[in-house]
């Protein structure tokens, strides 16, 4: 999606002509439109499956997989209905990269998710984006300082981009891994493809583990842009591990484009709190 943004620099200077002000109004409104989304996507969630991870669930996976689902600690562990996260990273815009802070939903059943984040020069916000997949469906719509729209992408290459990043965000909520919906195939020692299938389509990537059972990356053929021609190969190279909700998940890492001129990072994300069936205070959300 880094194409899109190469207006962003230029623009960022008209929101600071703008004023306090205006940028006050528009962000208020933004975050109305957030916690819309966020409250949408709750209302239809189920709670989280029944009883806990069991050892029998893993015995048909594939070995890496069951190595994986071992080491994040999910045996004897409750099924998640909803969760939150927290983010802080750096996100290429245009020619720069700037800091950003997010917020995120997601609901297990069914698949969905609300992602809310704000890129700063300095304490000056240069862009709000809002990215969303629910019912099938997915959004991206971007502002700079809450005034100006310079995305707003939808439509069934933007439906099978935001699927794949909801596939690839279930590593912080690996117990869904166990939903019906839910199918692997193994492809090596170290590997196994995941496909996810969800309002009658499919995602499908490969997922890649280390010896101790730690995912290492996911990989997936994914829409850069809606109007693309062909996908395009994306990688979420793992960085790092924390302990989150007593299970050992990925804290880190950046999204990558595999271009014919070399690899294009445009994002580096940190995970800074997950909750389970927890939702944060109204005023947490979109700050």
């Amino acid at each position: 999606m880094a194409a899109m943004f190469r207006r962003l620099p230029a623009l960022a200077g008209l929101a600071a002509v703008a004023g306090i002000g205006a940028e006050v109004a528009g962000h208020r409104a933004f975050t109305r439109l957030v916690r819309r989304d966020v409250q949408a996507l709750r209302a239809g969630a189920s709670p989280g499956r029944a009883g806990v991870v069991t050892e029998e669930m893993l015995a048909d996976l594939p070995d890496p997989v069951r190595r994986y689902l071992r080491y994040t600690g999910v045996v004897g562990r409750p099924f998640p209905g909803t969760i939150w996260l927290r983010q802080k990273g750096t996100m290429r815009l245009g020619p720069r990269w700037l800091p950003f802070d997010a917020e995120e939903h997601y609901s297990v059943r069914p698949p969905g998710f609300v992602w809310a984040g704000t890129a700063r020069a300095g304490r000056f916000p240069v862009a709000r984006a809002r990215d969303i997949y629910a019912e099938g469906h997915g959004r991206l719509s971007v502002k700079v300082a809450s005034l100006w729209p310079v995305v707003d992408a939808s439509g069934e290459q933007m439906d099978q981009a935001e699927m794949l990043r909801y596939l690839a965000e279930m590593i912080w909520f690996p117990a869904a891994f166990l939903a019906g919906n839910i199918s692997f195939e193994p492809v090596h020692d170290s590997s196994a493809r995941v496909t996810l299938t969800d309002h009658g389509r499919t995602a499908t990537a490969t997922m890649f583990f280390d010896t101790q059972g730690r995912l290492t990356a996911f990989v997936a053929k994914r829409y850069r842009a809606p109007g693309a021609s062909d996908p395009v190969t994306w990688s979420t190279p793992i960085t790092g591990y924390g302990q989150f909700e007593g299970l050992r998940l990925p804290a880190g890492g950046p999204a990558v484009w595999k271009l014919p001129g070399g690899d294009f990072a445009y994002i580096e994300v940190a995970v800074t709190e997950l909750r389970y069936d927890t939702a944060p205070e109204p005023e947490q959300v979109a700050r």
